[in-house]
């Protein structure tokens, strides 16, 4: 605990293994107040927003910004030191100003961005990013779920999120980009390294080399002959006359893999471990799989892989319950946190595969909302179809106690999830 010099309170400072147990931190702090000043692991002291109407509103308040080019002055400014986030340990948000050795050109992406600029990345790449294209992808997913599933068979002992719940979306999102097939171990060997925990400095500026050296040549070979694929529908969308620069074009596609991957792996490893261990909820879903896209929404709301949105801060004094949030604090705001509030959701501590919930936050809300929702709910109903149909046995190898999750401020996901399969 310290003190604020500014508002004589106490300030808690969070464990750095609090996504352990960061349902009952969310809950205890709902109970307390709209909002909770707190010390972050890595040391930034941030404003922590945990009921849904908070949440919910603050994601489309103008008066809250994720400007990434003024974010390494409030790191500096509220943690003494740009970047110690990822120094620590903690991966952060892909591309997070103030990164140790991570490339500007690919933190300069439209989720570190403000309207103007971020209405006009978004609106040219929903213009290749449309969903009858993410449809389409359906057989490609239907036919890697089956490869990996194969691919298990035999094994009694998996760790699922390793077999099954990466090799899933890294696959899908390599076939999109149109990546060959020689070239995806170093693509996610450069992505791993640029977005997972305590790498050294130099490991990641070389890391953001090769990937902006491949990307600009991935472009540049697209730009020559064009083909179906994402990244030629990128260089090809244009919004009256405006087209995406080749630093924006990169930066997109850094943004578009690390996200359509590290997002829907957690997803994925929740949502079996949840089924897993509501044995009487898996049992009605294999019994009727009509209900898996509701099934879907609802595992999405009660585990929905992401903690805490990324860092955001105030522009302007912000008055919420009996707290002000002055301008130029940094703001967390826990999407994890508000799909379990209860004034939202009844008795939201309840897995209910019959809720069918409406206005969860799992993807965000507003600007922001991810470009990315559809294909990842997809990926998920087609992947947890397989799974639960080709391995009606499937049950956990270890006590739910005895698993860990990632020590991260912002996903909350598994370290591994071993299961039997026979």
């Amino acid at each position: 605990m310290i003190m604020s010099d500014s508002q004589s309170v106490t300030i808690e400072r969070l464990p750095e293994d609090f996504m352990q147990h960061s349902f009952e931190l969310f809950a205890r702090l709902r109970a307390e107040g709209p909002a909770r000043q707190v010390v972050m692991p890595h040391g930034a002291t941030v404003w922590l927003v945990t009921r849904y109407d908070d949440v919910r509103a603050l994601l489309t308040d103008p008066r809250i910004s994720k400007d990434g080019h003024r974010m390494n002055e409030m790191f500096a400014r509220h943690s003494g030191a740009a970047g110690q986030a990822a120094k620590d340990g903690d991966p952060g948000e892909p591309g997070d100003p103030g990164d140790p050795g991570f490339d500007d050109d690919l933190s300069a992406h439209m989720m570190n961005s403000d309207p103007p600029r971020h209405t006009r990345l978004r609106t040219l790449v929903s213009k290749a990013f449309t969903a009858s294209r993410m449809e389409d992808l359906r057989p490609a997913i239907e036919r890697i779920t089956a490869e990996l599933l194969d691919a298990m068979a035999g094994e009694p002992e998996v760790d699922l999120i390793t077999a099954f719940a990466m090799p899933l979306p890294f696959s899908v999102i390599f076939d999109l980009f149109g990546i060959p097939h020689d070239d995806r171990d170093a693509f996610r060997r450069w992505a791993t390294n640029l977005v997972g925990a305590g790498h050294d400095p130099d490991e990641v500026a070389e890391a953001s080399r090769q990937l902006i050296e491949y990307a600009n040549g991935l472009i540049d070979a697209k730009r020559a002959a064009p083909d179906d694929g994402l990244v030629s529908a990128l260089v090809r969308a244009t919004d009256d006359g405006d087209r995406l620069t080749q630093s924006e074009l990169v930066a997109m596609i850094f943004l578009l893999v690390i996200a359509g991957t590290e997002t829907p792996a957690n997803q994925f490893g929740n949502a079996v471990y949840h089924l897993l261990t509501h044995p009487g909820e898996l049992a009605r879903l294999r019994a009727d799989p009509s209900l898996m896209p509701a099934a879907v929404e609802e595992l999405l709301r009660y585990d929905g892989g992401v903690g805490t949105a990324s860092f955001r801060f105030a522009t302007a004094d912000i008055p919420l319950g009996d707290a002000v949030i002055p301008a130029g604090d940094m703001v967390v705001l826990s999407l994890n946190s508000a799909d379990r509030d209860s004034t939202r959701f009844l008795d939201a501590d309840r897995l209910d595969l019959d809720r069918n919930p409406r206005g969860t936050l799992a993807f965000g809300h507003g600007v922001h909302y991810c470009i990315g929702a559809p294909l990842a709910k997809l990926m998920l109903q087609i992947g947890l179809s397989g799974l639960i149909t080709r391995y009606p046995r499937l049950r956990l190898a270890v006590e739910p106690e005895e698993l860990r999750w990632k020590n991260s401020t912002l996903v909350h996901g598994l370290v591994a999830l071993p299961v039997l399969t026979g």
